[in-house]
């Protein structure tokens, strides 16, 4: 996969991508041995109070329930974008 010129991966190349077109060489096949010991660790969530413009609250429960799921998914965004 080719990266743009800022060297990050190029999403619309991807979405376009046929599963055939995908080279696994360099990926070992997982059997049934792997995923019998496989775990799913969900990152730990604490609760937290925070202060918020009312008219910003207001609009993300507007869009039902998860709003929180949803602000927590935008501020992981937020921090994957601008990390160092």
């Amino acid at each position: 996969m080719k990266k743009t010129a800022s060297g990050k991966t190029n999403i619309k190349t991807l979405d376009n991508m046929k599963d055939s077109d995908i080279n696994f060489d360099d990926i070992p096949e997982l059997d049934d041995a792997f995923f019998k010991n496989a775990q799913i660790k969900l990152p730990e969530k604490q609760s937290v109070t925070i202060r918020m413009d009312s008219d910003v609250l207001d609009w993300f429960k507007q869009q039902g329930k998860g709003y929180q799921t949803r602000i927590n998914k935008l501020l992981r965004s937020y921090m994957e974008t601008h990390a160092k």
